[in-house]
């Protein structure tokens, strides 16, 4: 998934790693998911993000049990982009970096978001309207 290092994130990057993600990665996310959200939880500049971790992993799991379809590929692709790229310790910028670790991690997380964000609105609005309040912040 991370073969060649950029020096910079930008939104081209994130959209050209976000087309590289299969459902394998999809399945990797879930597996990982508490893994991935103690690591947002416990991150200074990622915890601001847990609830809407939370919102962005409901979604993959509603869609993956086939209960939610009415989402772009590219939605869930960039939520499991987004998401494994927080797992990788070793990315553009190592999380073990003191100050700085999880500056890329929030930059493709932000930009992910911006992508969905019309997405991630549509998907609380059903999980409303099918009285399913879990997840939801």
């Amino acid at each position: 998934m991370f073969g060649k290092k950029k020096k910079e994130i930008d939104e081209d990057f994130v959209k050209t790693e976000i087309t590289k993600i299969d459902d394998d990665d999809v399945k990797i996310t879930m597996r990982n998911q508490e893994e991935i959200s103690d690591k947002i939880v416990n991150s200074n500049m990622l915890k601001k993000y847990a609830e809407l971790g939370k919102i962005m992993f409901g979604m993959l799991k509603d869609y993956r049990r086939g209960v939610y379809t009415k989402v772009p590929w590219f939605t869930i692709a960039t939520i499991a982009f987004a998401m494994l790229y927080i797992l990788n310790p070793l990315d553009i910028v190592p999380d073990f970096v003191p100050g700085i670790g999880y500056i890329d991690d929030l930059a493709v997380l932000t930009f992910g978001l911006r992508f969905i964000e019309s997405d991630i609105h549509n998907y609380l609005d059903w999980k409303l309207e099918h009285g399913d309040t879990t997840d939801i912040v």
